[in-house]
């Protein structure tokens, strides 16, 4: 990917003192371990910028841009030295990670994506930028559609920092997959205290005014988001320790927190931990089950998530949880006969 480069030519600037920067910027652009720049192909680059150089002044410069920081090999290719960029702010392993979380982040639209993928194209050669351009395929992940979202994020945060309210609407797909806006384009207001990362989503954890109570809501769901003049409201100790903690609650459905006690099959321990975290507590059952005791709210999304594994997994207690499941488990079975 070819990087395009503006000179700078008024006033006090002339063409030949931007030499450096020009010379740096190719070498970043156009070498790497596997492709380099003899002294004479550097005197052809910098004459198409309109700057006269000598090989003399090309090894000086070298000089230069090694001594400032930058990487730069030199070796003998010939009769001539040759010269490249080793190493970089960022290893190629390290850029193919960030392309490929950017690639399948359902976060950012398809339109972001791209943009930051070219990004972080620039901070390689142009020959590895092509490898960093890959298809990335996640199964069962759909970009979100919402344009904004980025910004948003941005707004969130700063408001959350500076200690503001803030405002905006809040929208859901109908039957008929439109985007329609929650109570009829209603304005939340609302105090924000924290951005949850969870289910490759991210999730506004806040006071909500009009419910009186600690909410969560879908960023992506959210849009014409303002920060308020008024400050945020302050939480109680009860709710701080609430927030903490919703962590180990599970998607945007609110529900009742409970500590629940579940029983799984030993075949289910990766699962567990990469959900509830390697922190949990294990007792063991028998020789084949274990159980733990975890908060968690009681929700839709809670008892889709747990009968997933079937019979190897249940809810043990408490008894009323226990006869909760029941309950839901006749419902599933009474909407078949």
């Amino acid at each position: 990917m070819e990087k395009n480069f503006n000179l700078i030519s008024n006033g006090g600037f002339s063409r030949q003192k931007l030499k450096l920067l020009i010379m740096e910027k190719i070498l970043l652009n156009e070498t790497d371990e596997d492709h380099y720049l003899t002294g004479k192909d550097l005197i052809a680059k910098l004459e198409n910028y309109g700057i006269k150089a000598e090989r003399k002044t090309i090894y000086d410069d070298i000089t230069s841009l090694q001594e400032s920081g930058l990487d730069i090999i030199a070796e003998r290719k010939g009769h001539a030295n040759a010269y490249y960029v080793a190493s970089r702010t960022f290893q190629d392993e390290e850029l193919y990670v960030l392309v490929d979380a950017v690639a399948s982040s359902v976060v950012l639209t398809k339109k972001k994506s791209d943009e930051l993928i070219n990004k972080l194209q620039t901070l390689t050669s142009k020959y590895k930028a092509k490898g960093l351009r890959r298809n990335v395929y996640v199964a069962n992940r759909t970009k979100t559609f919402n344009e904004h979202i980025y910004y948003n994020i941005n707004i969130i945060h700063e408001a959350i920092f500076s200690n503001y309210q803030i405002e905006f609407k809040y929208y859901e797909y109908s039957i008929d997959k439109k985007a329609r806006f929650r109570h009829g384009g209603e304005i939340y207001s609302v105090s924000p205290y924290q951005l949850i990362w969870e289910n490759d989503k991210y999730y506004l954890i806040c006071y909500c005014n009009k419910h009186e109570k600690l909410c969560r809501y879908r960023v992506d769901r959210i849009t014409d988001v303002k920060i308020c003049e008024d400050k945020r409201r302050s939480l109680s100790v009860d709710e701080n320790e609430i927030v903490k903690s919703l962590k180990a609650t599970y998607d945007m459905y609110g529900g009742e927190r409970e500590n629940v006690e579940l029983e799984f099959d030993n075949s289910l321990i990766n699962v567990v931990i990469d959900r509830f975290g390697d922190k949990v507590i294990i007792n063991k059952k028998d020789e084949d089950r274990f159980s733990i005791k975890v908060d968690v709210e009681i929700s839709p999304t809670f008892w889709g998530w747990l009968f997933t594994f079937g019979t190897n997994a249940r809810v043990i207690g408490p008894e009323r949880i226990v006869n909760t499941a029941k309950e839901r488990l006749k419902e599933i079975s009474d909407c078949y006969k």
